[in-house]
């Protein structure tokens, strides 16, 4: 998976993996790519396992080197090489730093500069609008106010960017609109508890935004971890949504104010969800989803259907339950 704001170190070997997490060089030192997450690993990829939520990506990751802890050896294929640890995710925060040793850096970009428009075509802009270095901008598109676009950040054809706007680590297509004060790209909440302080976690992906999209005021988007944060074509989130990271939205869907998605979930085609919903991390929605407002979406939503209420389940019967009498 191509890294498209963060640079990686080169020539990093197994044996740097194995002393970022304090265990034992092996004899046969070899390189290692990158580090990726199951499905989207080459061969030459380190990549982890930690839930049997994705043994269907296990079994058919194309990466030859596993880290997972003593609960699923069992369950990682012979032909894998496994490294064993006893917590999954504070040594996928090691060895992605390792990699990206300034992953954990999210401060402000100090290279900004003052737009020029001779560098745009027929771009409309407002005052005290400031871009980073290598920022790519369509033609016909507009900037509010105020608005930082920080560097190597790439947006499309007829876009209209509002005022007080942050984008950063995003990539955005056509005809799309971006509202007042959203916030884009930057870092998710992610975090190990540890015992005697909170663990930061890295965040490597970025945020990619499809063509005829909005994206309401005061939306917060969080780049992915490893993988990326993606929002699809023909998708309308309304005012003060929250995405987390990794999270995955598909076309043509419509989320209403305050709702929030936690981190990983993945959100098929033609969603519909009402104001104030959650979803949990980690959890599926099929296509053709309709979700009642301040519903609590706390499992597996299957495809063309409709519920409500916490925990989300069949609207029907969501509605029978809690009928009022007159």
């Amino acid at each position: 998976m191509k890294r498209f704001f963060f640079k990686k170190v080169k020539n990093i070997k197994i044996n740097d993996i194995l002393k970022s997490l304090g265990l034992k060089n092996l004899k046969k030192n070899f390189n290692v790519n990158d580090i990726n997450e199951l499905n989207e690993a080459n061969i030459n990829d380190i990549s982890f396992y930690n839930s049997n939520k994705y043994f269907e990506s296990l079994k058919k990751t194309k990466s030859k080197l596993i880290i997972t802890n003593k609960k699923y050896l069992k369950t990682i294929p012979k032909n894998k090489m496994i490294i064993e640890v006893d917590n999954v995710l504070l040594a996928v925060a090691n060895i992605t730093l390792t990699f990206y040793p300034n992953s954990l850096d999210d401060l402000f970009d100090a290279n900004v500069k003052h737009l020029n428009s001779k560098n745009f075509k027929n771009l409309k802009f407002g005052y005290n609008v400031l871009l980073g270095k290598n920022v790519k901008i369509g033609k016909n598109c507009s900037i509010g106010h105020n608005t930082i676009i920080e560097h190597d950040v790439i947006i499309g054809d007829n876009c209209n960017i509002g005022s007080n706007v942050l984008i950063k680590n995003t990539i955005i297509g056509n005809n799309t609109n971006i509202l007042d004060s959203s916030i884009i790209g930057k870092k998710g909440f992610g975090f190990y508890p540890g015992k005697k302080k909170n663990i930061r976690y890295p965040h490597i992906g970025s945020v990619i935004i499809g063509s005829d999209v909005e994206i309401g005021c005061n939306n917060t988007i969080d780049r992915g971890s490893l993988s990326n944060t993606k929002i699809g074509d023909g998708t309308f989130l309304d005012n003060q949504v929250h995405i987390a990271h990794n999270v995955k939205i598909g076309k043509n869907c419509i989320i209403t104010g305050q709702v929030g998605f936690a981190g990983s979930s993945s959100i098929g085609n033609s969603v519909m969800i009402g104001g104030q919903a959650g979803v949990s991390g980690h959890i599926k929605v099929g296509d053709n989803v309709l979700i009642g407002g301040g519903s609590g979406v706390i499992k597996n939503i299957p495809s063309n259907t409709k519920v409500m209420g916490y925990p989300a389940r069949n609207i029907r019967k969501f509605l029978k339950e809690n009928k009022y009498n007159d």
